[in-house]
């Protein structure tokens, strides 16, 4: 296993992050299945693992923390704070109201005294960056928190963050959690270089789309709907639908490029996320010990600027073929008021 320093960090992080969101009631509901898992992950040299307090209602920390009994020295754990976590109008977001209490929660449920990677799991428009920014470095100096960071925030917002860290003497994030994969390759436009300016560290996830780079879904072959990943996200994998054209065309071609290498699409898709300079791990989310063999098979692959060069062929460098975040929308696009100027000042003009 290789290993990367964690942004400015200091800490040092294996290439491949143990991701589980697919541990409890959404995916795999075995909790010593799972904690088998976690294990292996662990004895084949992982040593960063990522979960959230939303994944399966909290279920998937209380598994973590199961699992990590007596090892948890050996372990970066990373968890995040945003996404609605029951009833009530303050029991989510950004607000230092809801940090400072739900940090509580994970910690219990992980059965540690800290966390070592603290996440911003989204933006949220609704809470001051500077009081978010200030809980979360309260966290630090109080001992709860080792680092935080953002997930899956534009770059402006990161920018802007670092911005009023610096105008207020305020902790920064030190790392962001964006989707990426072949087929979803916009953060290289301006979050990944971002990222390299400020000397953030960069977790990637969803490395398979979100199993569409697993190898069981091309043109030629019905798609069963109503199981799995596309009884999810039906919409990302019914090959009806004209714009899943280009995704399924781009896995035609990548089985092709991954054949003749002797590697499965899988490893040729998540060896393509940590070639990029800007990334430091892409987590990977096995529901089963064959899912965590299957992927941690390939640890070793290193692609070739050939193959680099073959796939920027079939996915044009900064191209999304999908939106890979379907769990967020930024208010300026799916608020109308923000895109219209009051109807008596168009009048006006």
């Amino acid at each position: 296993m290789r290993y990367r320093v964690l942004g400015g960090t200091g800490i040092q992080v294996s290439v491949h992050c143990l991701g589980t969101m697919m541990f409890g009631a959404v995916g795999n509901p075995d909790h010593d299945d799972c904690a088998r898992i976690v294990h292996t992950a662990l004895d084949r040299g992982i040593n960063f693992v990522d979960t959230a307090d939303m994944y399966s209602a909290g279920e998937s920390e209380v598994i973590v923390g199961k699992a990590l009994r007596g090892r948890r020295d050996d372990v970066v754990l990373a968890t995040k704070v945003h996404f609605p976590m029951g009833e009530g109008p303050n029991r989510g977001g950004n607000s230092r109201r809801w940090i400072v209490r739900e940090v509580e929660e994970s910690l219990r449920r992980l059965g540690t005294d800290w966390i070592d990677l603290y996440q911003v799991h989204r933006p949220d428009h609704t809470t001051d960056l500077e009081e978010t920014l200030g809980a979360l470095t309260d966290l630090v100096r109080a001992g709860k928190i080792r680092a935080f960071g953002c997930s899956t925030f534009p770059a402006d917002e990161i920018v802007q963050a670092y911005h009023v860290a610096e105008r207020r003497a305020l902790g920064r994030f030190r790392t962001e959690q964006p989707p990426y994969s072949i087929v979803a390759r916009g953060i290289e436009t301006s979050v990944l270089p971002v990222c390299e300016r400020l000397g953030m560290g960069v977790l990637v996830w969803s490395p398979l789309a979100s199993g569409f780079l697993s190898g069981r879904y091309r043109s030629d072959q019905p798609v069963d709907l109503g199981t799995g990943r596309p009884a999810l996200t039906p919409a990302r994998f019914d090959p009806e639908l004209p714009g899943n054209a280009a995704k399924f065309a781009a896995v035609d071609q990548l089985l092709a490029l991954a054949d003749e290498m002797g590697c499965t699409l899988p490893e040729l898709a998540v060896a393509f996320t940590v070639a990029h300079p800007g990334v430091t791990s892409a987590i990977i989310g096995p529901r089963t010990m064959d899912h965590l063999d299957g992927l941690l098979a390939g640890a070793d692959l290193t692609l070739s600027d050939e193959v680099l060069d073959r796939i920027d062929e079939i996915v044009a460098p900064g191209t999304n073929l999908y939106q890979p975040d379907g769990a967020w929308s930024s208010p300026a696009l799916t608020d109308p008021a923000r895109r219209r100027r009051p109807l008596s000042e168009r009048a006006a003009a």
